[in-house]
């Protein structure tokens, strides 16, 4: 399973949605319907499920799903894991 498929599979099991309305270019807040929490929740989310470390600050300026895939696998490579 690629980077974008276990984004979206997460993203769907936290925000309770259709894993088949999740498209790339979903805003989280806007066309997913997260709220703030929810957002924070996500961070912590994708740490678990990459083993990685995000910048809690950065991470909230992601704003779409095809924008955390990018943020994920570029944190991937600076931390060894991809």
């Amino acid at each position: 399973m690629d980077i974008e498929q276990r984004v979206k599979k997460a993203v769907a099991r936290q925000l309770k949605i259709d894993e088949h309305e999740i498209k790339p270019e979903s805003d989280f807040v806007k066309d997913l319907g997260a709220e703030s929490i929810q957002s924070i929740e996500l961070i912590a989310v994708f740490e678990e499920e990459f083993d990685i470390e995000m910048d809690e600050q950065v991470a909230l300026a992601v704003k779409t799903v095809g924008d955390a895939v990018n943020f994920i696998k570029k944190a991937m490579q600076e931390q060894g894991k991809l």
